[in-house]
């Protein structure tokens, strides 16, 4: 099932990272760009939801798009640090720490797949919950402005993405536990 409809919505997470970076390329003004980037981000940000969604709804759900998700996922959300990183907006620190959590954790749950223990680096509610606040976090960093003439996007995002850096390491604290029974088994 490559090329169903929740598959494309996915394609679509990974398409977005160019033309998000190229936004801020464009003889615009910043707020323009900034308001521009932000829209784009939480517009892709949303197919996360909607194509796990299309996908049970429509019974497309596919190896390959579970597979693709979770690492367009990823890309989106790391070229989007690396972005505010160089804009000034985020501390290189947070994008190093969620950055090296996501191929860390990528590599683990593998690594556990392919040792038949997948199961027990499942998802967990706290990794959820840092999504979450990654995905209010980043657009918040994008827009870096105020909203409705009372929310600092820019102080808001920048305490929000280090909640999200502190709840990146408890979730990679987490999950690791979860794996050291199976590692330590498989080092005897």
């Amino acid at each position: 099932m490559f090329w169903t409809l929740p598959t494309i919505m996915t394609w679509t997470r990974i398409v977005a990272i160019p033309l998000i970076v190229g936004v801020f390329y464009l003889p615009l003004s910043e707020p323009m760009r900034n308001l521009i980037a932000t829209v784009m981000f939480i517009v892709f940000a949303a197919t996360d939801w909607l194509d796990g969604f299309l996908a049970r709804r429509l019974n497309q759900t596919s190896a390959f798009g579970a597979f693709l998700d979770p690492v367009a996922d990823k890309f989106l959300v790391c070229a989007s640090l690396l972005v505010l990183v160089h804009l000034n907006r985020a501390d290189v620190f947070v994008a190093l720490i969620i950055i090296g959590r996501e191929i860390a954790i990528s590599a683990l749950r593998e690594w556990m797949a392919q040792i038949g223990a997948g199961k027990s680096v499942a998802v967990h509610m706290v990794g959820k919950v840092k999504t979450v606040v990654q995905m209010v976090a980043i657009p918040f960093l994008l827009f870096n402005g105020v909203l409705f003439g009372v929310i600092d996007t820019g102080a808001w995002g920048h305490w929000l993405i280090w909640i999200s850096a502190v709840l990146t390491v408890w979730s990679m604290v987490y999950y690791l536990q979860k794996a050291i029974p199976e590692i330590r088994a498989r080092a005897k």
